[in-house]
């Protein structure tokens, strides 16, 4: 009896291994043999950032093609999932009913690979219930990544921002959650 069990105890392992797919391969198998072979492989995981930025310029800009927009420009620090400790920037236009983007945004790691992303949406004034009371204006849109440099080259993804100006500071901050797809092995 126990051969029985130990038999279908290892037959239901071995099923849950095989109905894995490429998308959910671990960073253990990132460097097995499946590399080795010289084989491609995308990987999909997740993604999270948690940044502050600085407005370093606001105003009228040559990226704005009609002139009632301006330019915005933020640099941010924080940290990001696969990245580490980030700075980076976005450069974008805004309208006079706080319409943005797209941006042109990038992600810098500690040892120089870049990752880009863009978003668009729009600032709302006030706050919503799950926000803290210090909450003036939010934006809550949809954002993208257009690929990298260093290990980020090719990655793709997705997710949503959850942002937010402060009455506390001056400041914009930042917490963005979704996937990124990055490409692993021989390129």
């Amino acid at each position: 009896m126990k051969t029985v069990c130990s038999l279908l105890i290892w037959a239901i392992i071995l099923c849950f291994f095989s109905a894995c797919d490429k998308s959910e391969i671990s960073g253990d198998d990132l460097s097995s043999n499946n590399l080795k072979s010289g084989k491609t492989v995308t990987v999909t995981l997740p993604f999270e950032a948690y940044f502050t930025g600085e407005y370093m310029y606001v105003g009228p800009g040559e990226t704005c093609k009609d002139p009632q927009f301006l330019q915005v420009i933020v640099d941010f620090k924080g940290t990001a999932t696969h990245l580490g400790k980030i700075t980076g920037n976005f450069d974008f236009c805004c309208d006079a009913e706080s319409n943005y983007g797209p941006t042109t945004s990038f992600m810098l790691a500690a040892n120089g690979d870049k990752l880009f992303v863009s978003c668009a949406g729009r600032v709302i004034d006030g706050r919503l219930d799950d926000h803290p009371e210090y909450v003036t204006s939010y934006w809550r849109d949809p954002f993208v990544i257009t690929g990298g440099t260093g290990r980020f080259e090719g990655a793709t993804g997705s997710g949503m921002t959850d942002d937010y100006k402060s009455s506390l500071d001056p400041n914009s901050h930042h917490h963005w959650k979704g996937e990124i797809t990055l490409l692993k092995g021989k390129r």
